[in-house]
């Protein structure tokens, strides 16, 4: 029997798993689709965090993706307009805390993005009297917890949206939020 292997566009406040076992209620993907039994996310987006997602039936694919340190690019939103110089520092490597230690993160590509075409949030980012905002797309390969997150904050311009584009060769393209596509394969 052959394995099942979906892209998904993960919502704001979903949670990328299909079990959680704390009593709270939570938004898990089982919501989003009739899934093959067994079907796992490889890797994961936070609860705030939207965008691309793979998941699979098959383990060993998602030891391969894991372990390929396959590029994942992530489009940002944040607080201010984020200046050339804060986007190089981004590029070079910037000193976070991951676990209770300092953790300088790898080079990466990083550049400044004109406002893209994505689908309005389900909850409002805020009031835009607040301020101006801007976006940046980071490409990773590493992926540490928030780090994005994290990564824009230590250069001074928090993350409001964060939204996953791309994974190796798979992008998100026009798949809606929430939707959820069966594929072949992963072509990486």
């Amino acid at each position: 029997m052959g394995h099942h292997h979906y892209i998904i566009h993960k919502p704001y406040g979903y949670l990328s798993q299909f079990v959680y076992e704390l009593k709270r209620k939570k938004k898990l993907l089982g919501e989003l689709y009739d899934f093959a039994e067994g079907t796992m996310a490889i890797g994961r987006l936070d609860e705030d965090s939207e965008g691309l997602l793979l998941l699979t039936t098959d383990g060993m694919m998602s030891e391969i993706v894991r372990g390929r340190k396959v590029e994942k690019e992530y489009y940002a939103q944040v607080d201010g307009i984020i200046t050339q110089a804060a986007v190089d520092e981004l590029k070079n490597g910037v000193e976070i805390g991951f676990n209770g230690k300092k953790y300088i993160t790898r080079k990466c590509e990083a550049h400044l993005l004109e406002t893209p075409d994505l689908p309005a949030r389900g909850q409002k980012i805020r009031d835009e009297r607040h301020g101006p905002t801007s976006w940046v797309s980071i490409t990773l390969k590493e992926g540490k917890f928030r780090q994005v997150r994290k990564m824009t904050a230590a250069v001074g311009f928090p993350t409001l949206r964060l939204v996953r584009v791309r994974i190796g060769n798979v992008h998100l393209n026009d798949l809606k939020s929430g939707e959820v596509m069966e594929v072949d394969d992963f072509s990486l």
